[in-house]
C-alpha cells in the first residue's frame, strides 16, 4: 500500500476537476483522473500532476454506469491500495430556460440525476471500503448555487443538485465518524464548458450580469473551487453535512 495519500476526482480532464488534481497533487497527494469520453484532456491533466511530483492514475469510467464505478475503485486499489479522499465533480446539464417547460422531458431528468446524484452515490459505494480504512477520510461533493437559488442552466440540473445536497447531509450521517461528507454549491464558474453550452455573447452578458450583482464583484475560477475542495477533504476535520457557498456574495446581491 502506498504511504502517501491519495485522492480520486470524477470528470477530472478539465475544469474544477483538473484543478482540483493539480491542487491535491501540489500538496504531495498522488491523484486519480477520470474522464468518461476523450483520453487526450485526461492525458494531459495526468502529466501535469507527474510533473508536480505526484502519481498520477487515468481511469476512463461513466459514474452513472455502476459497473464502471466499481471497476475504477478496483483499479484504484489494485495501483495504490488506498484512496483518502473522493471528490463527485462529474456532473451533466442541459441548458434550458427556467420559464421553457416544454424544453425538459423525463428523459433529460434521468440522465442529469444518473450523473449528478445517482453517479455520485455510486463512487461513494464503489470507493466507501477503500475510505474507512483511513481515519479522517473524506468525500467533497460538487454541488452547484443553482440548488439553493432557483437559478442555473435548468430546471432538471437545479433539482438534482438540491438532490445532491440532501445526499450530502445523509451520508454524513451514515458514514460518521469514519469518513466526513460535505458539499461545495459554487456561483458561477469560468469554465469552457460553461462558454460553449451558453454560447459566446451571452456567456459574457451572464458573466457582466454576475459580477454586477455579487458583492465582491467576480465570479469563480476553479481554482477557487479546487482550494476549497482541498479545504474540505483534507483538513476540516470536524466539519461533516456541511454544503459551502462559494458564491463571491452572490447571495447578498448588491444593490
Amino acid at each position: 500500500m502506498s504511504e502517501r495519500r491519495v485522492c480520486v476526482v470524477t470528470g477530472s480532464s478539465s475544469g474544477i476537476g483538473a484543478a482540483t488534481v493539480r491542487r491535491y497533487a501540489r500538496e504531495g497527494w498522488d491523484v486519480v483522473v477520470n474522464f468518461s469520453r476523450e483520453p487526450a484532456p485526461a492525458q494531459a491533466v495526468a502529466a501535469e500532476c507527474r510533473a508536480l511530483g505526484a502519481q498520477a492514475l487515468v481511469v476512463q469510467a461513466d459514474v452513472a454506469a455502476d459497473a464502471d464505478c466499481r471497476r475504477l475503485a478496483a483499479e484504484v486499489e489494485a495501483r495504490f491500495g488506498r484512496a483518502d479522499v473522493l471528490v463527485n465533480n462529474a456532473g451533466t446539464t442541459k441548458f434550458v430556460a427556467a420559464g421553457h417547460l416544454e424544453g425538459l422531458d423525463a428523459a433529460d431528468f434521468q440522465r442529469i440525476y444518473a450523473v449528478n446524484v445517482i453517479g455520485a452515490f455510486q463512487m461513494v459505494r464503489a470507493l466507501q471500503p477503500l475510505l474507512q480504512r483511513h481515519p479522517g477520510a473524506g468525500i467533497v461533493n460538487i454541488s452547484s448555487v443553482a440548488s439553493m437559488m432557483g437559478i442555473g442552466s435548468s430546471l432538471a440540473y437545479m433539482a438534482s443538485k438540491g438532490a445532491l445536497n440532501a445526499l450530502t447531509a445523509g451520508l454524513a450521517r451514515a458514514l460518521g465518524p469514519a469518513i466526513r461528507v460535505n458539499a461545495i454549491a459554487p456561483g458561477l464558474v469560468e469554465t469552457p464548458w460553461l462558454q460553449a453550452g451558453l454560447g459566446a455573447e451571452r456567456y459574457a452578458a451572464t458573466v457582466q450580469g454576475y459580477k454586477s450583482r455579487a458583492a465582491l464583484d467576480a465570479v469563480i475560477a476553479p481554482e477557487d473551487v479546487a482550494d476549497a475542495a482541498w479545504w474540505l477533504g483534507a483538513g476540516a476535520a470536524k466539519t461533516t453535512g456541511e454544503v459551502l457557498l462559494l458564491d463571491a456574495g452572490l447571495r447578498l446581491t448588491r444593490g
